[in-house]
């Protein structure tokens, strides 16, 4: 749930906005087209909940992100959203993409 409204699908979480329908679905869809919309806002570190399991995606697919200064850290999503509301708190730029 993020601000009383449940998810059921894939979405991005920033401070200031909510990218609903992530169109990463499943991990095995991960590509680093999926991480371009997040260029804009230029966040300081990038959560990335691969679900319920840990899983890492191949390098190249945040190549971009970690080339332009931006941390990734990859988690699972529930690991992930309790990472993104203490960074969040803390006043941080920060974006979670959770596969749900």
């Amino acid at each position: 749930m993020v601000n009383q409204i449940r998810h059921e699908h894939s979405l991005i979480i920033m401070p200031d906005r909510i990218i609903e329908n992530w169109q990463a679905q499943t991990f095995e869809q991960l590509a680093a087209e999926h991480f371009e919309l997040l260029l804009p806002f230029q966040p300081e570190i990038v959560l990335l909940g691969t679900g319920i399991t840990l899983r890492f995606p191949c390098p190249s697919i945040t190549k971009k992100l970690i080339s332009l200064k931006i941390g990734v850290e990859v988690m699972d999503t529930s690991a992930a959203c309790r990472t993104y509301n203490i960074l969040m708190a803390e006043g941080r730029n920060v974006a979670a993409a959770l596969l749900i």
